[in-house]
């Protein structure tokens, strides 16, 4: 007597039902996928309505804020009298050295993960009293670049948007790529970053990066900074240096050191700081090329040229940068390299557009088109 075969259309529904669910746990365990909890933040509404006035570069000097008097709650005698008794400087402790060289993905765990700390930053105060931050923070801004460059060997052509938003002191960088037709992008890539700013600059709380391509499930990773720690988008913790910044905030607080003078701008100079990028850190620098004069859509435009002074690691994102004087020091063309097959340059096409500065942080208003 012969078994009865099952019919061929239920083995192949069982063989697609267990390909699926591979897929699908294989993603979870790469960090891919996040559930709803997890889910960005919304994006700030900005109402942008000025073109940004071009002017010859000034250095902004943050005023310095002096520190609101402590109030003292006497609840004995004691602690009344320790208030008023001068304290003495906690002693400070060096900082250690950061290794740049992470491991490939992913990292084995947490204690195995480089420890560092960045040089501090000159201490002068750059948030007002209050929620308002310090006048060296560019309003909401809104850059639109052309793009071109190749992916995995093969040109492209598209457009990308860079905006700086903030609200009293949270701020957020959102840079959307699209590559293709603009009604029917082949790729699009997000992403934005998420925090505060603070009298040492910009502070991340969230990184994310999304993709979507045509004809794949789109994906997207996620970064928190947890304080003394940084959870990376395959989950493991590792200490977090001080100033450390992620893919987009690097480059508005390159703005923020070149416009208040907390680093000069001259060739050979090289800016530091830990960059925090989705799977690892590095110890990153920056060298000042010298001054260029780029030849843009909307002319010629005088431009400081900045280069990472080593690769990043295979896939991840490095880029150069050329920073506006006349702009507020924001990023007139960005060269971003994954890989020697995938380049992308974005120069500026038109005059960044800003927010009123009575309204610059009013999000009551309708989204911007």
């Amino acid at each position: 007597m012969k078994t009865p075969r099952p019919p061929a259309l239920l083995v192949l529904a069982v063989l697609a039902g267990h390909l699926l669910l591979g897929r699908e746990v294989q993603r979870i365990h790469e960090g891919w996928l996040q559930d709803d909890r997890s889910l960005p933040p919304p994006r700030m509404q900005v109402e942008f309505v000025q073109e940004m006035a071009m002017q010859p570069a000034v250095t902004v000097r943050a005023v310095p804020v002096p520190a609101p008097p402590r109030r003292v709650t006497p609840k004995s005698a004691a602690v009344a009298q320790a208030a008023s008794a001068p304290a003495s400087a906690p002693e400070a402790k060096p900082d250690t050295e950061f290794m740049a060289e992470a491991a490939p993905e992913p990292v084995a765990d947490a204690a195995s993960a480089p420890a560092a700390a960045a040089p501090p930053v000159a201490a002068v105060a750059s948030v007002a009293p209050g929620d308002e931050p310090g006048p060296e923070w560019p309003l909401s801004t809104r850059l639109s670049y052309t793009l071109t460059g190749t992916f995995r060997g093969g040109p492209i052509h598209g457009q990308a948007q860079v905006e700086w938003l903030r609200k009293g002191r949270d701020y957020q960088v959102h840079l959307d790529v699209s590559a293709g037709p603009s009604f029917q992008p082949f790729l699009t890539r997000r992403i934005s970053s998420h925090g505060q700013l603070t009298p040492d600059g910009i502070e991340p709380q969230r990184y994310d990066e999304e993709e979507k391509r045509v004809f794949r499930d789109p994906w997207r990773v996620s970064v928190f900074f947890l304080g003394a720690e940084v959870q990376l988008a395959h989950g493991v913790r590792q200490p977090l240096p001080r100033g450390a910044q992620d893919s987009a905030s690097q480059f508005v607080q390159l703005t923020w050191l070149f416009l208040t003078g907390r680093e000069p701008l001259q060739a050979g100079h090289r800016v530091e700081f830990p960059l925090v990028l989705a799977r690892r850190q590095y110890a990153w620098q920056y060298e000042v090329m010298g001054e260029v004069m780029l030849d843009t859509p909307m002319g010629p435009v005088a431009s400081w040229h900045l280069k990472p002074t080593r690769p990043a690691f295979e896939g991840d994102l490095a880029a150069e940068v050329w920073l506006a004087s006349t702009m507020q020091y924001l990023p007139v063309r960005l060269l971003i390299r994954q890989n020697a097959d995938t380049v992308i340059d974005l120069m500026l096409k038109s005059v960044p557009l800003q927010a009123a500065p009575e309204s610059t942080d009013d999000t009551s208003r309708k989204p911007s088109p």
